[in-house]
């Protein structure tokens, strides 16, 4: 069991370890303005692409029971979902 991690640890000796990746910074006003336009349509296609993909996996139609319905459970479980999805896009744009 113990000669197998030896010749891995021995294959990965000599890999460098990898650069830190440089963060990107805007420059100017009009870079700023337009990577929150970019990060903000990206934020928003992600949230809703998250609920509608939450809205065909599970039973029902969650949109339905929101909108014509006005199921009030349904509604805190549609926001709960966007949220969700909205934390874990701005953790990945944050990086």
């Amino acid at each position: 069991m113990v000669a197998p991690v030896c010749v891995l640890l021995t294959l990965f000796a000599d890999v460098e370890p990898l650069p830190a990746p440089q963060h990107w910074r805007p420059d100017s006003f009009g870079m700023a303005v337009l990577s929150v336009i970019v990060f903000t349509t990206v934020g928003i296609v992600m949230s809703l692409l998250g609920f509608k993909i939450w809205d065909r996996i599970t039973p029902g139609n969650l949109e339905e029971e929101i909108c014509r319905k006005q199921n009030v459970a349904a509604a805190i479980l549609g926001a709960a979902i966007i949220l969700g999805t909205s934390i874990i896009v701005a953790a990945a744009m944050l990086g």
